[in-house]
């Protein structure tokens, strides 16, 4: 596993790196999510070809579900092993969260009993130094800022799994599942932790933010896994931007097994926005979406996808473009954003 992670290590410590920071400005990034690894995942060789400045893995990045961590282990092997895979390893920098399915079990949260053994076999698949701070903490969180001064993009990578509170289920299933909103002030998404650590993460100085989040966060409840089942925690995620004044912010998430893009403008300082990519290999055997009141895409998509993040820094106004892309890099679905647009209050 060292020796055939040891590129991608030392990539990630070179894009950790001031000097490494201070170079060029990030243009380009990937992400996407839902990898079932005994399947073809050509659409991974496709995203090598982009040239892309780094890539966001979002998490179900193998498909675990199970209690065993040698099995575990095996199938984070046998990701290793796809051709495609390590053709978009050797082109770009990969930062990764986990969802359920990586996590260990379906919807699993903090009750999840090898949580701390998981946390174990993610960090060392994706090559994180043994003196990294998520090797001593709980959690797989983390943040980096890539790029010069004024144009700096920070990415954050939240846990929503490894604190994550039981969730409401209702008698009654619904189209997405059996989840409820709760408002229980004692359940939580991120833990007491993660939240210090974030507010302390938002006030740095960056021009672009990408909150990285396995679930979504900004659709609406129908019985799926999302932040909305936890309406407290968020709200306490908006909140949070706003009185960190930190500018520049988005949402990427996956899960879904489709894509689709969402926004709210309700309780924030500017609108939140939530781009969906997933799944890598995958079609939903629905081929349905979930009702969600804050979606802004014409449509969805279901087949094989993956999402771009384009950011044109030569604009007096500068300019992210988030397309979708199907698994021949055509464009599915697109948004562009004035970065103007997304600015805290100066009060």
């Amino acid at each position: 596993m060292t020796h055939r992670f040891a590129r991608l290590l030392s990539v990630i410590i070179l894009v950790s790196c001031p000097a490494a920071n201070a170079a060029e400005p990030v243009e380009t990034i990937l992400f996407g999510s839902c990898i079932k690894q005994d399947r073809p995942m050509p659409i991974l060789g496709e995203m090598a070809k982009q040239k892309a400045d780094a890539v966001l893995f979002l998490g179900d990045n193998i498909y675990a579900d199970t209690h065993d961590m040698k099995v575990m282990r095996e199938k984070y092997a046998t990701l290793a092993k796809n051709t495609d895979f390590q053709a978009l390893q050797q082109h770009a920098p990969i930062f990764a969260v986990w969802d359920d399915h990586d996590y260990g079990l379906n919807d699993a949260g903090a009750d999840y009993p090898q949580r701390v053994q998981a946390q174990k076999e993610f960090l060392d698949f994706w090559g994180i130094e043994k003196d990294s701070p998520r090797r001593t903490r709980e959690g797989i969180y983390d943040s980096v800022i890539l790029g010069p001064e004024g144009k700096r993009v920070q990415i954050l990578l939240l846990d929503t799994r490894y604190f994550r509170s039981t969730l409401k289920k209702s008698a009654e299933r619904r189209v997405g599942g059996p989840y409820i909103p709760d408002s229980d002030p004692a359940k939580t998404i991120l833990g007491e932790t993660q939240w210090q650590w974030l507010e302390g993460e938002l006030k740095k100085s960056a021009e672009v933010r990408i909150i990285a989040t396995g679930i979504q966060c900004v659709p609406s409840d129908a019985g799926q896994e999302t932040w909305a089942n936890l309406p407290r925690e968020r709200q306490r995620l908006f909140d949070l931007i706003s009185k960190a004044k930190a500018s520049g912010a988005f949402i990427v998430s996956g899960d879904r097994h489709w894509s689709e893009f969402s926004m709210t403008d309700e309780n924030v300082d500017y609108p939140i926005y939530d781009f969906t990519s997933s799944s890598f290999n995958q079609i939903h055997p629905r081929g349905t979406p979930t009702d969600n009141q804050y979606r802004i895409s014409d449509s969805t998509y279901h087949k094989e996808n993956y999402g771009v993040i384009q950011i044109d820094w030569e604009k007096d106004d500068p300019i992210v473009e988030v397309q979708i892309r199907d698994i021949n890099s055509k464009i599915q679905l697109r948004n562009t954003l004035k970065l103007s647009e997304l600015q805290a209050r100066s009060n």
